[in-house]
């Protein structure tokens, strides 16, 4: 006799980039078992590989999870961790105070908010007659860069090159496609620091999941604010 087959809920997400309703269900033991497994391999590859294919088996693959911003693979992962595993994350966090004492914090999912800045803008205007056209980074961007140090310069500059869509000139449109590497290479080194200043922004103000909590130091008692931001923190 076959065992009886149980019924999955299904639940409904706008995503932050385009306001797209999207329906989800919770991952199920044997996603969560490959996604234990990637977390404990510590490999950035296959912890990525393991979180596309867990949300697009839970969106019934009406998610492009190569083509959609990361901070909305974010977003739907954490909506999914708080619809599957519970709510309540605990999260390992450095306290401020000495910057070298671990504590635990408790996290509650469903108050994770997408923080979008009001000057946030993808046209970056480099002269009076040229400009950038940015896409936001892809979570396959983050593959090739360096694992063990993510604020390396060249991975930002490697983050930089993934993200140029356009340049316009004029009235002139130079789509990715129309320019080589080495070329784009030589326009990002011609610039100057003013004008890197301001493709910075770019990617400093770009929506991204972030929460504040107050962590205890256990060893001086002093209690402090944390910034808790990225995916890797609630993997578990």
């Amino acid at each position: 006799m076959a065992l009886p087959k149980l019924a999955t809920a299904t639940y409904e997400l706008e995503l932050p980039s385009s306001a797209e309703i999207i329906t989800y269900r919770p991952f199920l033991v044997k996603e969560q078992k490959v996604l234990m497994m990637a977390s404990e391999s510590k490999e950035d590859k296959q912890i990525i590989d393991a979180v596309k294919n867990i949300i697009k088996s839970c969106t019934f693959d009406k998610v492009d999870v190569n083509n959609i911003p990361m901070f909305d693979l974010e977003y739907i992962f954490i909506k999914l961790r708080a619809k599957s595993v519970g709510e309540t994350a605990k999260v390992t966090v450095t306290c401020p105070d000495d910057e070298k004492t671990k504590a635990i914090v408790e996290i509650n999912l469903d108050k994770i908010d997408m923080t979008i800045k009001e000057d946030h803008t993808n046209i970056i205007n480099i002269t009076d007659d040229v400009s950038l056209d940015l896409k936001y980074p892809l979570i396959d961007d983050f593959k090739s860069f360096d694992s063990e140090d993510s604020n390396t310069s060249k991975n930002f500059f490697g983050l930089i090159k993934k993200c140029v869509a356009s340049v316009t000139e004029g009235k002139t449109i130079h789509r990715r496609i129309d320019f080589t590497d080495k070329e784009l290479d030589e326009f990002i080194d011609s610039l100057n620091s003013a004008q890197l200043s301001k493709v910075m922004k770019f990617f400093e103000t770009m929506p991204r999941l972030r929460h504040v909590v107050e962590v205890e130091n256990p060893k001086t008692k002093v209690k402090s604010e944390v910034v808790i931001e990225g995916l890797a923190n609630f993997l578990a």
